[in-house]
């Protein structure tokens, strides 16, 4: 049976999850070049900027379930195990890799989503379904571009 510790475990797995893919899709949006510049410049701007949101609202629920969110840059990436690329890389490179990102976030979100339902926590299993909505959403638009 699932604990209340898994949960945070959890929760701070998508808060790492998060924080990197808010720092690579901003990485991103800086080096972007090619035909469809303006484009993923404004997309990954609003990518990041929602994840910035989104960062300290998980943190936030780790909190309001009795424990403590992870953090420092070093934590948080070994925490998250995203691979990171450096630039420049062309387009189509940089939607991958965001693609690759999002859908392991969605993954990891589905775990914490679980675990709250095990453990009757219908906040916490809101506010993973409201994650993984954003980020399929985010995935759709992400394979879109590669089409």
């Amino acid at each position: 049976m699932a604990q209340q510790s898994d949960l945070s475990s959890s929760l701070n797995q998508v808060l790492a999850d998060s924080y990197a893919l808010m720092a690579l899709t901003h990485l991103a949006h800086w080096n972007v070049e090619g035909p469809g510049f303006f484009a993923l410049h404004t997309a990954f701007q609003a990518q990041y900027e929602e994840l910035f949101t989104a960062v300290d609202e998980i943190a936030e629920r780790v909190r309001a379930i009795g424990d403590y969110a992870i953090g420092g840059l070093g934590t948080l990436a070994t925490a998250a195990g995203l691979e990171e690329f450096a630039a420049p890389l062309g387009q189509e490179d940089y939607v991958r890799a965001l693609l690759e990102g999002n859908e392991k976030l969605v993954a990891d979100a589905a775990k914490a989503r679980d675990l709250a339902g095990e453990l009757n926590d219908p906040e916490s299993e809101d506010l993973m379904i409201g994650r993984i909505t954003l980020h399929q959403k985010t995935i759709w638009m992400l394979k879109s571009f590669l089409k």
